[in-house]
């Protein structure tokens, strides 16, 4: 194999182990609430999975729900499950589409009152 051929083969490789999405953040309060915590969020065979920290805090909130968005709100499909617990971590799955692959923001949602309580850049 040629040194060209070798690399092609590498990088093929590389594309074919890589998640298709994947991106973590800290989260911070929103509409005068408290959030703080990690979020990381990965792609493996067609489900996103968002996972919050074993550090991931709310003060408390009606209707709190985990969302994907660009920016403080979810996006159409965005919403993914109801917050189960208001500390500590844990995780929530969604079928992957390529709308929620373009959100830039794990969000945790307030339903009931269509207000962000915590935003988390995902880089």
């Amino acid at each position: 194999m040629t040194r060209l051929g070798f690399v092609s083969a590498a990088a093929a490789l590389v594309f074919l182990v890589t998640p298709a999405f994947a991106g973590s953040g800290s989260f911070k309060g929103a509409s005068g609430h408290v959030t703080s915590g990690s979020v990381t969020v990965s792609e493996a065979g067609g489900k996103l999975t968002v996972k919050l920290g074993s550090n991931f805090s709310l003060d408390n909130a009606p209707d709190a729900y985990v969302a994907l968005g660009n920016g403080a709100r979810p996006i159409k499909g965005g919403l993914i499950g109801v917050l189960k617990n208001f500390k500590g971590g844990q995780s929530y799955s969604i079928k992957s589409t390529s709308a929620l692959k373009g959100a830039t923001h794990a969000i945790i949602w307030c339903k009931k009152y269509s207000v962000p309580l915590g935003v988390a850049k995902l880089k």
